[in-house]
């Protein structure tokens, strides 16, 4: 049974579904891979006119989001605001790259049903952003609106660990009260409670080359060395609960196999479920480190570090929740809850910067990362009911956000 105090224009989202889907799959036919620049633009530009035709009173500014090396030289975020001054600021955000690049086999687009759309970034996350455009069209549309003021960040390099874009995140407890992430909702619909931390290192063991057949034999195997330190890197999870680690992309040695090799280096992902958890993991890997260095003829290096802390969640949070699930109900769709998922997002980054924040806000989808993404595409609107019935209710102050501690107002 639907509340009576739902706006019509909330209401009425569901309707707007096979307008929503085709938006959805134009978007998803522009190609934008992280790394291709010019794809990226164009995907920008096409969410710049979107919203630009949505909220012609909005302010929109193009962000530089530059990271030498990593990102496409030139590329950009976009950023659109309403009312800065209100006395309740939130924040919307999502990114628009994609994990599959111009060369990438996985190009098309195709309804798998009435209500399921198979195609790069379905889901994550041209999806979510569809949702905010869709929720935000809702919400103006609803009486109360001007109370609240928003900001909808899109950035294009989120896939690739938001290198150039994560100060935005990290700045926006200046500006607002809270922040909703876009990332699709699990497969069965349940919300992000919170994430892992994430970190990337290269180990790079050097040894001494020598003959393989020379005796006694004064090489240095550096690939044994590595595969030792790395089976012991594989088993820290067993001594830390909460971390995760998972070794790849090995390579090693030289094209003769007669060669004691005197070079390895693989990379290693690592996650922590607490901040708390950094620390003992960066410890017990500088020992096995150690262990290797205080061979004769090795030296082992450890390069790079932690990228996105954990998102653990904050009371506030728990208090944002508590309305979305009562907003379910009121409009009658099925009951969810809340799940810690090993992924990162730029969540991540705004519980950093002391923004609290409710993740997977998205729509419905799975089997991201893989030419089997989807999105449910019904759920772009029943998501985006969600999200506009409790941005609603936080303007007309039913549902209280704790004040933050925002030192700007404007830009």
């Amino acid at each position: 049974m639907t509340a009576p105090s739902i706006p019509d224009s909330i209401l009425r989202l569901p309707a707007r579904t096979p307008e929503l889907g085709a938006l959805l799959a134009r978007w998803c036919a522009i190609n934008s891979g992280s790394g291709h620049g010019a794809g990226l633009e164009r995907m920008r530009l096409a969410l710049a006119e979107a919203f630009a035709a949505a909220f012609p009173a909005a302010e929109s500014r193009v962000l530089a989001s530059d990271a030498p090396g990593r990102n496409p030289e030139g590329v950009k975020s976009l950023s659109i605001r309403l009312r800065p001054t209100a006395p309740r600021q939130i924040l919307l955000c999502g990114h628009y790259d994609t994990v599959f690049e111009a060369d990438d086999p996985f190009q098309s687009c195709r309804w798998t049903d009435a209500d399921t759309l198979n195609a790069p970034g379905a889901a994550d996350m041209k999806g979510g952003i569809l949702t905010i455009l869709a929720a935000l069209e809702a919400f103006e549309a609803a009486p109360g609106a001007e109370a609240l003021g928003w900001e909808v960040l899109l950035t294009p390099d989120e896939e690739t660990g938001s290198h150039g874009t994560r100060a935005l995140f990290l700045e926006a407890r200046q500006r607002h009260d809270f922040g909703l992430v876009f990332e699709p909702a699990r497969p069965n619909g349940d919300l992000v409670h919170s994430r892992k931390g994430t970190g990337v290192f290269v180990a790079v063991c050097h040894g001494r080359a020598a003959h393989a057949a020379k005796i006694p034999n004064d090489g240095r195997n550096a690939i044994l060395a590595l595969a030792e330190f790395l089976l012991a890197a594989s088993r820290i999870p067993a001594e830390l609960p909460g971390v995760l680690v998972n070794v790849g992309n090995i390579r090693g040695g030289s094209a003769a196999s007669n060669v004691v090799p005197h070079l390895a280096q693989a990379e290693i992902d690592v996650r922590v479920t607490r901040l708390s958890d950094r620390e003992p993991l960066l410890a017990r890997l500088q020992a096995l480190v150690d262990g290797v260095n205080a061979r004769d003829g090795f030296r082992l290096e450890l390069k790079g570090g932690m990228n996105r802390p954990p998102k653990e969640c904050l009371p506030p949070e728990e208090q944002v929740f508590a309305a979305w699930q009562a907003a379910a109900a009121d409009l009658g769709q099925p009951a969810f809850t809340w799940v810690h998922t090993g992924g990162a997002s730029d969540g991540n980054f705004l519980s950093a910067g002391g923004l609290p924040n409710l993740d997977g806000v998205g729509p419905i989808g799975d089997q991201l990362h893989s030419d089997r993404e989807f999105c449910r595409v019904p759920t772009v609107a029943s998501r985006a009911q969600l999200a506009a019935l409790v941005l609603h209710r936080i303007a007309l102050g039913l549902v209280p956000l704790p004040p933050q501690p925002r030192t700007v107002a404007g830009r």
